[in-house]
């Protein structure tokens, strides 16, 4: 009897196997899991790289911005050639009473290396000879694009009339050159952006010699 009740208790070869594929699909599920719970980390890893990536480039390009594009830089403005008409000179081997009048046909230049529209104020372009004013253009506002030179020209008469008394000027009629000078101020704003702007002058100071036999003007420089 009791061979037959441990007979009886044993369990049978169907409970066996039932319970050899519990552990086995326990087993893979916890496999699985674990595999599931890897991928999730390496995906986590994955995206926290790529923000990391995607902060670091906008910062680059952050910082590209501001050092190129929003770095605003001073235009130039300056006399870059001119012709003569109508030239008049008195008093060539006389030093007593010397003068001159010509019309200055100037082109003059704007230089905006900005990354955004230059809007200039009207100014006055003076002309003077050894600090005397003998002559002004003025220059209406205008515009100018971004990157970009504007040329435009001026017609000014200048003369010696109301000079005072300079002993230099014979001298430097017979000498045959004029040296001549050209100031302005010309104020404005660069717009970068629809809400960006700001404000920007630049000053022109030029040199330049007018030649008397050839009526013509040479030696152009500007700083």
């Amino acid at each position: 009897m009791m061979a037959d009740n441990k007979e009886n208790h044993s369990p049978s070869p169907l409970v066996q196997a039932a319970n050899t594929r519990t552990r086995s699909d326990q087993e893979n599920a916890a496999i699985i899991e674990d595999h599931s719970r890897e991928l999730r980390r390496k995906k986590r890893i994955k995206y926290l790289l790529y923000f990391v990536a995607f902060v670091i480039f906008q910062t680059g390009i952050i910082v590209l911005f501001t050092l190129t594009i929003t770095k605003i830089r001073t235009p130039r403005f300056r006399v870059r050639s001119a012709t003569l008409d109508n030239f008049s000179v008195v008093g060539l081997g006389n030093q007593s009473s010397p003068s001159f009048d010509f019309r200055l046909n100037a082109q003059l230049g704007i230089k905006n290396t900005n990354f955004g529209n230059l809007r200039y104020q009207s100014t006055i372009v003076y002309f003077s000879y050894r600090g005397f004013p003998v002559g002004e253009a003025f220059i209406p506002n205008s515009n100018v694009g971004w990157k970009t030179t504007k040329k435009f020209y001026v017609a000014v008469n200048l003369s010696s009339a109301n000079l005072t008394t300079n002993s230099q000027l014979g001298t430097d009629l017979n000498g045959g050159v004029l040296p001549l000078t050209s100031q302005a101020d010309l104020r404005g704003k660069v717009r970068l952006t629809f809400i960006f702007n700001k404000k920007k002058s630049t000053k022109m100071n030029c040199t330049m010699d007018v030649v008397v036999a050839r009526q013509e003007l040479t030696n152009i420089s500007c700083k």
